[in-house]
């Protein structure tokens, strides 16, 4: 499946007109009409809420326990991206969760820069546990940006002195906003979805004129010890495999019980294409497995 899968998904990107010719509200707008290629199932009950500083999305596949939480931070650089972009996928880690999922519309840059993102993570955070949720049944999950943001908010939430979340999943995490490993360069050619100066533009975008090693924008140079157990899930045909690999090292180092994961031939957050990829179930299923397990 995976040369076939993985051919089918190049043709659909290639189908999408270049991020480049595209403002950034046209570009919102292709992200979220996402949910038309990638329906979340019928059976998953959607439930919008006012969390205290952003709106998000409850999303309960049917049979999962009510005390158990996925705190999911969707991709897109900071810059796009929604709870309809990624809602098919916060869903499938709910279901393989057996968890409800807490899917946050944070704020975006440009208009809104570095912290907010991370100030609205922690907020929905603390809003979980004032609605009776405990920390050790909370899990915080996220892709690309999503998944540096999931590792920034778990180092403020230890900094501010708040419970301990059960663990962080990272899929495809951009943690590095300098772009400083080699896989920027030595994965472009198999990367259809990410490209250096892509991401240096939307880093440009959360940060302005910030340093890009900014340790809670780029927490592959943050103090990582004592945080909870990470999973980390990478391609490897991906631009950000040397991020990952970076945290994973960084992480074991301070420490911490992290567990990483290259998946063979797969491109930047594999999961998205949950329709396309039976690579992108079994990672999921993975995920499951490793919540279940963290708050067991």
């Amino acid at each position: 499946m995976t040369e076939r899968g993985i051919h089918v998904v190049r043709e659909h990107l290639a189908k999408l007109p270049p991020s480049s010719s595209l403002t950034i509200e046209q570009r919102r707008a292709q992200y979220d009409r996402a949910e038309r290629v990638f329906p979340t199932p019928a059976d998953v009950a959607i439930e919008a809420v006012k969390a205290p500083q952003r709106p998000a999305e409850w999303l309960r596949p049917p049979r999962v326990r009510s005390d158990t939480v996925v705190l999911y931070l969707h991709g897109g650089g900071y810059v796009i991206g929604s709870p309809r972009s990624h809602r098919h996928l916060a869903a499938a880690i709910a279901r393989a969760a057996s968890a409800q999922a807490l899917s946050l519309d944070y704020r975006l840059a440009p208009e809104h820069p570095f912290p907010a993102a991370l100030d609205d993570a922690v907020a929905a955070y603390q809003w979980l546990l004032g609605q009776g949720v405990t920390p050790g049944r909370v899990v915080l999950a996220g892709d690309s940006a999503g998944g540096g943001l999931t590792v920034a908010a778990l180092i403020a939430l230890r900094e501010r002195g708040l419970p301990r979340p059960a663990a962080g999943v990272c899929i495809s995490p951009w943690v590095d906003l300098a772009c400083s490993g080699a896989s920027y360069a030595t994965k472009a050619a198999t990367d259809p979805i990410v490209t250096r100066d892509g991401v240096a533009e939307l880093a440009h975008a959360y940060l302005g004129a910030g340093d890009p090693k900014t340790p809670l924008a780029s927490p592959l140079y943050a103090d990582l010890r004592q945080l909870p157990p990470l999973l980390v899930q990478v391609g490897s045909e991906e631009v950000l495999l040397d991020d990952a690999r970076g945290l994973a090292g960084r992480a074991r180092a301070a420490g911490v019980d992290v567990t990483v994961e290259e998946w063979p031939a797969m491109i930047h957050v594999w999961h998205w294409f949950l329709p396309m990829l039976d690579e992108a179930e079994r990672a999921i299923a993975v995920i499951g497995d490793f919540v279940r397990a963290r708050v067991g």
